[in-house]
């Protein structure tokens, strides 16, 4: 109940259907010795090797890249779940997942541009521009990061999930705006997948 309850942290698909799956896989291995980190390098490849897949043209590349998100999102959460039932969480851990994560993240749009400019044979174009927006996708994940460094460095508790850390007006008035038309959410890994997925469905047609 404390995982689900987490409003800022817990994706919708891992309170839909991720940790209903998730926590039959982490019972199964609980008595194994698969540890918390060897899950979490698991989640890294998946999204790594989705990335690859899309930035190839065709149908098929696209549904097993959007695949490989669903695949990343379970481990995902499984890899904590086991880390919290074995009482083997750490830095570690969180070090790997936020890697996961920025890597599939930036990895899909790169492929995305590298794909809509005809595939690797063509890296100018379509390409720069998935190029460009991997670095913005790099630099919004290292934004919201870095708000945990400093107040680490500066000696202050971490935000309690909820907690209201915009001071400036007008940012929370943008930031209510954007909770009632997520446009943002597009550049996570899993509306990605889905999104690129439907395109290449309208384009096979």
């Amino acid at each position: 109940p404390a995982v689900l309850s987490r409003a800022n942290a817990e994706h919708w698909a891992g309170l839909a259907y991720g940790r209903k799956i998730s926590i039959h896989i982490t019972r199964a291995l609980v008595n194994t010795r698969i540890t918390p980190d060897a899950i979490t390098w698991g989640m890294i490849v998946a999204g790594g090797l989705s990335a690859i897949s899309l930035s190839f043209p065709g149908l098929w590349t696209a549904v097993l890249a959007a695949v490989l998100i669903q695949v990343q999102l379970i481990l995902d959460c499984s890899d904590g779940e086991l880390a919290r039932w074995r009482n083997q969480t750490g830095a570690s851990g969180v070090y790997l997942d936020r890697i996961g994560h920025y890597v599939t993240e930036a990895g899909l749009t790169a492929a995305l541009g590298i794909r809509a400019g005809g595939g690797w044979g063509s890296l100018d174009g379509w390409a720069t521009v998935g190029f460009a927006t991997a670095v913005v996708t790099l630099i919004v994940k290292a934004e919201t990061d870095l708000v945990h460094t400093a107040r680490a460095l500066a000696k202050l508790p971490p935000t309690a999930d909820g907690e209201q850390t915009i001071r400036t007006a007008g940012l929370r008035g943008a930031r209510a705006v954007f909770g009632w038309v997520p446009i943002h959410r597009a550049l996570l890994a899993l509306e990605f997948s889905f999104i690129a997925m439907v395109f290449a469905i309208v384009d096979a047609i």
